[in-house]
C-alpha cells in the first residue's frame, strides 16, 4: 500500500496536485505536492504535522519542507517539497509514485 502521511501513521486521503521537474542531467530533482484543505488541517484534527511521510513496501521517503498556506487566518492548503539529489532518489520516488498513483487511479501526464 502506498500513501502519504503528514504524521506518522495516519494516511492523507486528500490526493495532491504533483509537479515534477528535474535537471538536465537527470542527477537531481524536485516534487512539489499540493495538498488543497487536506484532511490533517480539518477543524477536528488534532494531529501535529511532523514532515511529509510517502510510505510504501520499499520503505519511506521523508521530506521535512513542508509549509501551509492561510486564507483568512484558516489553513487551507498543505506544499511539500522533496528534492532529490541523485538518478537513484529519482528512481525510487518514481516507483513510489507509480504505486501511488495506481492505487488512487491517478494518470501521469507529460507537460
Amino acid at each position: 500500500m502506498a500513501e502519504i502521511q503528514f504524521t506518522r501513521g495516519i494516511s492523507e486521503p486528500t490526493i495532491p496536485d504533483v509537479r515534477l521537474t528535474r535537471s538536465r542531467d537527470g542527477q537531481s530533482g524536485t516534487a512539489t505536492f499540493y495538498f488543497e484543505e487536506p484532511q490533517i488541517l480539518g477543524k477536528d484534527s488534532t494531529q501535529d504535522i511532523t514532515g511529509m511521510y510517502m510510505v510504501d513496501e520499499e520503505g519511506e521517503i521523508v521530506t521535512r519542507e513542508v509549509k501551509a498556506k492561510f486564507i483568512n487566518g484558516r489553513p487551507h492548503s498543505l506544499e511539500g517539497i522533496l528534492i532529490m539529489r541523485s538518478s537513484e532518489e529519482w528512481d525510487r520516488f518514481m516507483r513510489f509514485m507509480e504505486r501511488y498513483a495506481e492505487e488512487q487511479g491517478l494518470e501521469f501526464s507529460k507537460s
